[in-house]
């Protein structure tokens, strides 16, 4: 199957910057969409920010600005590089990947890592 491996998560000041990263592996025929979401205590799943394969972002107004999504095909990997974080972007982070394996094409989620801005 697929596995999406995140990494980056921790605890900042705000103002400051985290970098988080999301490796896919397993058998994988295709990567479509890439993307992060974000859940904070209390509230609903909201996307962050998609990539497409072909480049294309899709970024939360929210975010616009001080995050910036970009994939290395070659690696199955997306990076979300956020800078000037605030204490709203504290939240637990979920990386998604729209996969093609042989059989099928279906979505799939990390575990999630947890970025914590501390005021």
């Amino acid at each position: 199957q697929v596995q999406l491996v995140e990494s980056g998560g921790g605890l900042v000041q705000a103002g400051g910057s985290l970098r988080l990263s999301c490796a896919a592996s397993g058998s994988i025929v295709s990567i479509n969409t890439m993307g992060w979401y974000r859940q904070a205590p209390g509230k609903q799943r909201e996307l962050v920010a998609s990539i497409t394969s072909g480049g294309s972002t899709n970024y939360a107004d929210s975010v616009k600005g001080r995050f910036t999504l970009s994939r290395d095909n070659a690696k199955n990997t997306v990076y979300l590089q956020m800078n000037s974080l605030k204490a709203e972007d504290t939240a637990v982070y979920y990386c998604k990947a729209v996969v093609t394996v042989v059989t099928s094409t279906r979505q799939y989620w990390g575990q999630g890592t947890q970025v914590t801005v501390s005021s």
